[in-house]
């Protein structure tokens, strides 16, 4: 693949299920390390967008890319965090057994975990900043320490493109806060993708928003029109006041 391609475009992209349109001509493409905040209300397409950048799916009209190959071709570039994952957290797995999940595509066939995957899992939960927790059971875990598990999951695989489906839903607010700095050092190394539905708390971390109600439009974080904080949320926004200090 080569680097000089956009991590992601899509071109006049449509996609219908059960009769009914749900995207409708989405054009969009993400520079290389850009840090895209997606947004809009249930219902709006977003984890339709989601599954076709990832190949899960295919648009009935226009044509998406990832590095400039079909999505399906690029899995090994992606790493994903979905929304509310569902799991039994008495089941008897630790925080390095998760991490070690992400490794099962790495050119591995069904051979067993080997000393270069688990290098790999050690070096991410390092990365993400809860080393000392690779043998705790995932069910010890606080719903920050288990989300930042699942991120060195999707990270393990040394992804170059990260996408993260509303990764700090039922988090309190300095958990959250602590996620989205991770994610902003994270994105000195990768693009990133992230689903929220807290523009006024991520507008300090995204460089650039993608509005979408079936048809997409994309701001500058700062220049978002105030009509869409309305229309485009059905849950509360977080009023968020930033801090900005002298080099931080």
């Amino acid at each position: 693949m080569s680097g000089a391609q956009a991590p992601v475009a899509l071109e006049n992209v449509s996609f219908r299920y059960d009769g009914r349109w749900i995207l409708e001509e989405v054009t969009l493409e993400i520079a290389e390390r850009e840090f895209l905040g997606l947004i809009g209300p249930n219902g709006s397409g977003k984890s339709t967008l989601l599954k076709l950048i990832l190949g899960l799916r295919r648009p009935q009209k226009g044509r998406v890319l990832v590095y400039g190959n079909r999505p399906e071709e690029a899995r090994g570039w992606i790493g994903y965090v979905p929304q509310h994952l569902s799991f039994d957290r008495s089941f008897p797995v630790t925080a390095m057994d998760v991490v070690l999940m992400g490794r099962l595509g790495v050119n591995r066939g069904l051979r067993r975990y080997g000393r270069a995957d688990r290098t790999a899992a050690e070096e991410v939960l390092e990365q993400v900043g809860v080393a000392a927790l690779g043998k705790r059971a995932i069910g010890t875990l606080s719903g920050g320490e288990l989300q930042r598990v699942f991120i060195a999951r999707a990270l393990v695989s040394k992804p170059r493109l990260l996408i993260l489906d509303e990764p700090t839903t039922g988090v309190d607010i300095d958990t959250e806060k602590a996620v989205y700095e991770l994610l902003k050092e994270l994105n000195q190394k990768m693009t990133i993708i992230l689903v929220t539905h807290e523009l006024n708390f991520v507008s300090a971390y995204v460089k650039r928003v993608a509005c979408l109600a079936r048809r997409l439009v994309c701001h500058p974080t700062d220049e978002v029109p105030e009509s869409l904080y309305g229309s485009l949320y059905l849950t509360p926004i977080k009023m968020v006041r930033h801090e900005h200090e002298e080099g931080v």
